[in-house]
């Protein structure tokens, strides 16, 4: 029996909790299967960042104010459009834009101390978040996570970084 009918047996039979710990492994499973090919995809598509993450409204990308570099609200966009494959795949590109706008800065993942992520859709927490982890290399910056109506472009995932790098 599949996780999606075992989940559905147990909401009929109205056994919330193991309706719960059925689709938390679904969740799981189709979040790990999603960012292992995601970040190697995104890769290739995002050769050139400079192209890939100009802005696609009227602000700037990246500023710096003293030691603080600030970059805009990241999609997982590549040449303007944004990504297929769900939040896993948004999620990853949006990391490799960030990534590409830090470096304009002369910073790198590890740099980032505070980032502001946005999800149209909460219930993807999880495979968002398994996508952010492997996309951060082991940096753990602090974070907050908002559910919002809607992001631009249809996008399912936005992601601004706060970079502390000291100009001396």
């Amino acid at each position: 029996m599949t996780h999606f009918r075992r989940e559905a047996v147990a909401l009929y039979a109205g056994d919330m909790a193991t309706a719960k710990k059925t689709a938390k492994k679904t969740v799981k499973k189709t979040a790990k299967k999603a960012v292992k090919k995601a970040p190697k995809k995104a890769a290739k598509k995002s050769a050139a960042p400079a192209k890939s993450t100009a802005p696609l409204g009227p602000y700037t990308p990246v500023v710096r104010a003293g030691d603080w570099v600030i970059v805009s609200g990241q999609l997982g966009v590549v040449e303007g459009k944004i990504v297929s494959g769900g939040v896993a795949k948004q999620t990853a590109q949006a990391v490799v834009n960030l990534k590409a706008q830090l470096a304009s800065a002369g910073c790198n993942i590890h740099d980032v101390k505070k980032t502001l992520c946005f999800l149209t859709d909460m219930d993807t927490f999880a495979t968002f978040n398994t996508a952010y982890v492997a996309g951060f290399d082991g940096s753990r910056p602090a974070r907050s996570t908002i559910g919002v109506a809607s992001l631009p472009f249809g996008g399912a995932v936005e992601i601004e970084a706060w970079a502390f790098k000291p100009l001396r």
